[in-house]
């Protein structure tokens, strides 16, 4: 992509707050949106105020009657039309999450894949929510069961996956006839932006859907949190933040959706093809630079083949090209921000004062922007920063281990419980894995598993609730039961 095709994606993308159908200036100065290759500024970002969040909160709360009354055929074409839409415009959405978040352009291509997977899936979940009819077991009455919307929404994304964090959660949402107001990371809210003006393209009903950017994110999002007429909310970030809104829904007895941090374990037993396991690690471990929950955080490797098994992932990770990822060949493009390179830096110099060796890697790169070389280590201290929190980079730290019962103990010696990946070829260790490591997901011999028609959702301190699959569209429905005669009551 030359500069001018990329001065042109970014000029068309909408920079306002959509308030009620309406784009709307922000009534705090705007902010600055960055390319994380160089640091320089690619826009600036409407800044909403505490105000302008209820504002889109009161539009949404306006037209929640009107659109829970839509059909459900109705919802289904506009997500439908939506996801035909996002598809026609691919490559501009692949480009523009590559200049805001940073990630390769083949990835970011292969977002907007997923992305929409999740507005195709859930356009044809939307008919298919039903309830039952039935008698009760003493014959005196008819139980009737039928799902409704859980009201307006806050639904609060993180900035690593701009495009399918907002799907996952907007999708399900107007399925089940929710109004949303959407809050989307101020790192990267382009994506976001432009998403809803598909929406508008295809003709969603003003006020159903409301954008909000703001850098006061604690101020708009506690008026919205501490307002009556707000009936759920999504969030997907850091554990800590996640604790904090449940406080905060807990005064209001709100539903909840928590997608929060992981420290997923990579485990390999000896009896692995480690061609396999290798190419496994890569995927889980570098996609998006490291900086996704689902990363493989801690490799646990049998003690019997761990120099063989470090040795061809050195090999592999050496070769990555690191650099803008728009340029041909990138596996390993920049991180987010300037802080986040300095964090992966001091967690790498926190293992080696700890007595981890660097294999390959191990430097901040060279030059602008914020990067820092893929990386692997060896000999890793199991009281090291990169094995007891989320790296959120591209580090792969390797521990060995002796046996089945260390890797279950490994594995699950974490607060966290949200990804896994195991590489065995003992099809019976493997279903004793699935059993007994602690996790709301596993991969089994696969290094990516996320899609669209899955549950995706952890289990301790990785969240509550599922997003995606049948469980997806569930967490934006309530059940009522309304009891009716029997009609033969009295024959």
């Amino acid at each position: 992509m030359t500069f001018t095709n990329e001065a042109d994606l970014i000029a068309k993308i909408p920079t306002q707050l959509f308030i009620g159908g309406e784009w709307v200036d922000g009534n705090n100065e705007p902010f600055a949106v960055l390319d994380p290759s160089n640091g320089k500024v690619l826009t600036h970002v409407a800044n909403a105020t505490p105000e302008q969040g209820t504002a889109a909160l009161d539009a949404a709360v306006e037209v929640k009657e009107s659109w829970a009354r839509t059909t459900p055929r109705e919802r289904a074409e506009i997500l439908r039309k939506a996801f035909e839409r996002l598809i026609e415009l691919r490559d501009e959405f692949a480009l523009l999450m590559t200049l805001e978040m940073g990630k390769p352009l083949a990835e970011a291509q292969g977002e907007v894949t997923y992305g929409g997977e999740f507005l195709r899936w859930f356009s044809e979940e939307a008919p298919r929510v039903i309830g039952r009819y039935g008698s009760t077991p003493e014959g005196n009455a008819r139980m009737l069961v039928s799902k409704h919307p859980v009201g307006p929404c806050f639904l609060i994304t993180p900035w690593n996956f701009p495009l399918v964090m907002a799907t996952r959660k907007i999708g399900p949402a107007l399925a089940a006839g929710n109004t949303v107001v959407v809050k989307p990371a101020s790192l990267t809210p382009l994506t976001t932006l432009y998403l809803v003006k598909i929406f508008e393209e295809v003709g969603l009903p003003k006020g159903v859907i409301n954008v909000i950017t703001t850098r006061d994110t604690a101020g708009v999002s506690n008026v919205i949190m501490e307002d009556d007429r707000l009936r759920k909310v999504s969030f997907t970030g850091s554990t800590p933040v996640g604790i904090g809104l449940m406080k905060q829904a807990a005064d209001k007895v709100l539903r909840s959706s928590m997608e929060l941090g992981g420290n997923a374990p990579f485990v390999v037993f000896e009896d692995a093809d480690l061609d396999k396991a290798v190419d496994g690690v890569i995927a889980a471990k570098f996609r998006n630079i490291g900086q996704a929950c689902t990363a493989a955080n801690r490799i646990y490797v049998q003690q019997s083949i761990a120099d063989e098994f470090s040795k061809r992932v050195a090999e592999r990770v050496s070769g990555f090209k690191m650099g803008r990822g728009t340029e041909d060949g990138i596996v390993i493009g920049p991180l987010v921000e300037e802080k986040a390179v300095n964090k992966v830096a001091e967690m790498v110099e926190d293992a080696k004062a700890k007595g981890a060796e660097v294999v390959t890697g191990g430097q901040k790169g060279a030059g602008e922007g914020f990067f820092y070389e893929a990386t692997v280590l060896s000999n890793v201290s199991l009281d090291s920063q990169v094995v007891n929190e989320e790296i959120f980079g591209p580090v792969l730290p390797i521990i060995p281990f002796e046996t089945e019962e260390d890797a279950v103990k490994l594995a699950n010696g974490t607060e966290y419980g949200l990804m896994s990946y195991v590489f065995t070829e003992d099809f019976a260790r493997g279903q004793r894995m699935i059993d007994r490591i602690e996790a709301g997901m596993m991969g089994l011999n696969i290094g990516v598993l996320s899609n669209a028609a899955a549950p995706f959702g952890g289990v301790k301190m990785s969240g509550l609730g599922k997003e995606g699959s049948f469980e997806g569209i569930e967490e934006y429905l309530y059940t009522k039961y309304t009891a009716v005669p029997d009609p033969y009551a009295g024959q």
